[in-house]
């Protein structure tokens, strides 16, 4: 039945001690609400299917004394299910429980060989073997419990039922005397539904934590790259209530395998609603360690040829002078010189109502190549940036947008022999070229990334990315995750 909480789980990992505090402190926090849970229950026919195909049903054995007959021997052996069909299925949130499911009138069919053999009072001595095919009709509830272990989420179903509204046998071609039909189904029924109830119930609750497993790690090889990942163990059990399933997680940045230690921010379950089907809450120090970390593995450096830039420039519709862009190449004299920009120490970020505030030093250098082969810096400038962005997300596409802009030029190296057009052509270039070039990158950039991890698999509805001071918000809709659940079920095949 893990399809129901399969995206409620698609943040939970592993990896640290939970914690039994009742404040909730975390960086980021995942909430599923009633309404995806439904959706979600749309699948769980097929999980069922899959934990009744996977349960090893042991034979069953026995024998009877019967009146004329003598004692009478019998076995039920390669019990399989060949078929399940659920007519309704509901989802229920208990709150600080469970998560309850309730699948009404299942049709299932199992088929096997039965043996049989009895010695009559008058020397009769019969042994056969038939196969056999019974026919059920089933309710089952499960009551799923979620818990955190070793910072990892588990499930587990202590109060799983089965009631059976039939239960047919059907011998082979129903060629044998009906007495002996009647004989074997009340032999074997009462047995028969405890082993189907312990080896069923038994099944889904292996098949829920392998799919705890599976789903974990994929979300944590969602949040990595390269050397670059994200610790989203648990920071406390998932929270459940009437309207909705929620989870917390440490969310510190892993660089190298060397994870960073800060202290967990508070979050207030105030911050989220229940009226979309998925929410995400990011602490600001999320998205300020994403900086950080971008920063160490070398990722924040742009490098242009001489004829790159001249092309940037014309996208842009940017004409400056001609003799501007010559006179700054103007030492290389062996080969094309090229530009070289970069952050000389880690960019900052924070949330505010209006945006992403991004504040980072920016350092611009052209440089040419010597008959040597060594290179020298022809210009250098140097600035700092504030920027203020919004981000949304649609048609399978991450879009940025500037919402404020302030640059704040520092003295530069060499400029002393530069003319003042040069400082003043870099300065525009750099706010009404580089800004906009940059993010146009970026937006190409984080889309390949995020799309790599097969995000575009997903139908995501209507999704709003949201700011507010101190945190990002992301809420949106979504379609049953098709692909997931056809790569976990083929994982267990």
């Amino acid at each position: 039945m893990l399809a129901v909480t399969l995206l409620s789980l698609a943040l939970l990992g592993n990896a640290c001690a939970c914690s039994t505090s009742t404040s909730y402190e975390a960086s980021i926090v995942c909430r599923i609400t009633k309404s995806a849970l439904l959706v979600l229950n749309q699948e769980t026919a097929k999980v069922l299917q899959t934990a009744f195909q996977r349960a090893s049903y042991p034979d069953i054995k026995g024998e009877r004394s019967m009146m004329l007959l003598g004692r009478v021997t019998y076995g039920l052996h390669n019990i399989q299910i060949s078929h399940l069909a659920i007519a309704s299925s509901q989802v229920e949130l208990v709150e600080a429980r469970s998560v309850d499911i309730f699948i009404q009138n299942a049709s299932a069919t199992f088929k096997g060989t039965l043996n049989y053999g009895y010695k009559g009072a008058w020397g009769l001595n019969i042994e056969q073997s038939i196969d056999f095919e019974i026919e059920s009709a089933i309710d089952l509830q499960i009551n799923t419990q979620l818990t955190c272990d070793s910072g990892s989420v588990r499930t587990n179903a202590p109060d799983c039922s089965i009631s059976f509204h039939k239960l047919l046998l059907h011998l082979q071609d129903e060629r044998e005397p009906g007495w002996i039909k009647q004989l074997f189904t009340n032999i074997i029924s009462f047995t028969l539904k405890l082993i189907l109830k312990a080896q069923v119930c038994k099944e889904i609750n292996v098949i829920s934590n392998i799919m705890a497993d599976f789903v974990q790690t994929r979300a944590a090889n969602i949040l990595s790259d390269g050397d670059i990942g994200v610790d989203i163990s648990l920071t406390r059990s998932p929270v459940i209530t009437a309207t909705y399933l929620e989870s917390h997680h440490k969310g510190h940045f892993i660089y190298k395998n060397i994870s960073e230690v800060r202290p967990l921010p508070s979050f207030s379950p105030t911050l989220l609603g229940n009226t979309r089907m998925l929410y995400f809450w990011f602490s600001e120090q999320v998205l300020d360690s994403l900086a950080k970390v971008a920063f160490q593995d070398g990722r924040l450096q742009l490098n242009l040829s001489e004829a790159e830039l001249r092309a940037v420039l014309e996208t842009w519709h940017f004409n400056p002078k001609r003799e501007i862009v010559p006179e700054l190449f103007s030492g290389s004299l062996t080969s094309p010189g090229r530009v070289t920009v970069h952050c000389p120490r880690r960019p900052t970020i924070s949330c505010q109502n209006k945006g992403v505030v991004v504040s980072s030093p920016v350092v611009m250098e052209f440089i040419f190549p010597h008959k040597d082969g060594q290179d020298s810096v022809a210009h250098t400038f140097e600035e700092d940036i504030v920027a203020t962005v919004q981000a949304s997300y649609s048609k399978k596409k991450l879009s940025l947008s500037l919402v404020d802009f302030q640059i704040k030029p520092k003295t530069s190296s060499n400029m002393a022999e530069s003319s003042k057009s040069i400082q003043s052509f870099l300065q525009l270039v750099v706010s009404t070229v580089g800004v906009p070039e940059v993010m146009s990158r970026l937006e190409v950039a984080l889309t390949t990334l995020i799309n790599s991890k097969g995000l575009d698999l997903f139908d995501i509805i209507n999704p709003e990315i949201i700011t507010h001071d101190g945190f990002l918000l992301l809420q949106m809709d979504f379609g049953f995750p098709e692909h997931l659940l056809v790569d976990f079920l083929q994982s267990l095949s």
